[in-house]
């Protein structure tokens, strides 16, 4: 997998200094002769660069957005833990892993290794950003830091600010990390068992109640223990232990906290004002954590921006789900604007769609 090595000292938010850092990166596809064809995807907090491993039926070939027309990128954030710096990469300083000596960062910081890895990579035009979740908290960040930059921004199951309630979560999580008693130990291996504990807490707001009564109600009604919802929590657990780590964990979830675009621009409003991409915003019925009205006010004061909404009972997961339904949306969007005479000839065919 490529990597971007950014040798030179890197301040965040906060005033540290990371003495350097870099960032895995993924492409697929190639890029046109007027490089009017660029889709760069922005991950959400587990995920990683191979997008069209974890977002299949939207990204990928056969996919609306697809290698043979795209030149589609994909980098594994800052702070993650598939190869990009991290916790648990050596301090050069130190010669010794950071583990809880790395500095905190934001989303705002994530965006800025980004807007570097862009640099780096000599795109001066994207054609289309997107990201749902924390990657659609990254879009829209990096949309208002380099407004000139974009023509279409999509935007998913996202927030201009995190909540409380989203916050709320994220520390319940980082709690059960805490109550392990490995976790302040300085190996690779701290707070496994805490990180699956706060995998199970997440997932309650990753879905929704009527999915897990669907899908986890049992039919014995003399049951007593072991039930569906009880095993099924306990799996997700052990399956997310099995490919993350809990120091990326932590950051990224205190990175997501402190999303809020407002911060320095005198506003939400006034910064959101200062988008200047073709913007659809998509929400999901059912999400629990990035409820429809973060994204209705979204629509609101970005410019001209668009919403539509996908319904669907799975909850905040749906945006990584329905991907039938989120690609019909944005081909319709896409193909509207080049209509009215305001997009470049971006989609050259029709999408076959698979879920």
């Amino acid at each position: 997998m490529p990597t971007f090595q950014y040798k030179n000292a890197y301040k965040l938010e906060n005033g540290s200094i990371l003495p350097e850092f870099q960032l895995e990166y993924q492409t697929w596809g190639a890029l046109n002769t007027d490089h009017s064809n660029v889709v760069w995807v922005c991950h959400a907090l587990t995920a990683n660069a191979d997008v069209v491993d974890w977002w299949p039926g939207l990204v990928g070939p056969d996919c609306l957005f697809n290698p043979e027309d795209h030149f589609i990128i994909c980098a594994n954030m800052l702070g993650s833990c598939y190869g990009s710096s991290s916790a648990t990469d050596i301090n050069p300083q130190t010669d010794e892993p950071y583990f809880h000596d790395f500095p905190v960062y934001t989303i705002r910081d994530i965006v800025g290794t980004l807007e570097l890895l862009r640099q780096y990579l000599q795109i001066e035009h994207i054609e289309v950003l997107l990201g749902g979740s924390m990657g659609g908290q990254q879009a829209l960040e990096w949309a208002i830091l380099k407004p000139e930059i974009f023509s279409y921004l999509i935007p998913i199951a996202t927030n201009a600010r995190h909540s409380a309630w989203g916050i709320a979560f994220n520390e319940s999580q980082r709690l059960a990390l805490a109550a392990d008693p490995t976790w302040k130990e300085r190996r690779r291996d701290a707070g496994q068992a805490g990180l699956k504990a706060a995998r199970a807490i997440a997932m309650l707001s990753y879905r929704h109640y009527d999915t897990y009564v669907e899908f986890q109600t049992e039919e014995d009604n003399s049951k007593l223990e072991h039930f569906r919802a009880t095993t099924y929590q306990s799996y997700q657990g052990d399956k997310l232990v099995k490919r993350f780590n809990a120091f990326a964990y932590s950051y990224l979830s205190k990175a997501m906290d402190s999303h809020n675009v407002g911060r320095g621009r005198e506003s939400i409003e006034n910064a959101l004002s200062l988008i200047r991409a073709k913007t659809l915003i998509i929400a999901i019925s059912s999400d629990l954590l990035f409820p429809q009205h973060e994204q209705e006010f979204l629509a609101k004061h970005i410019p001209a921006a668009q919403f539509v909404s996908v319904d669907t009972r799975f909850g905040h997961d749906g945006f990584l789900i329905e991907t039938e339904s989120l690609s019909s949306h944005i081909q319709s969007f896409i193909q509207r604007n080049k209509s009215a005479g305001k997009g470049s000839d971006f989609i050259s065919k029709p999408a076959t769609i698979f879920i």
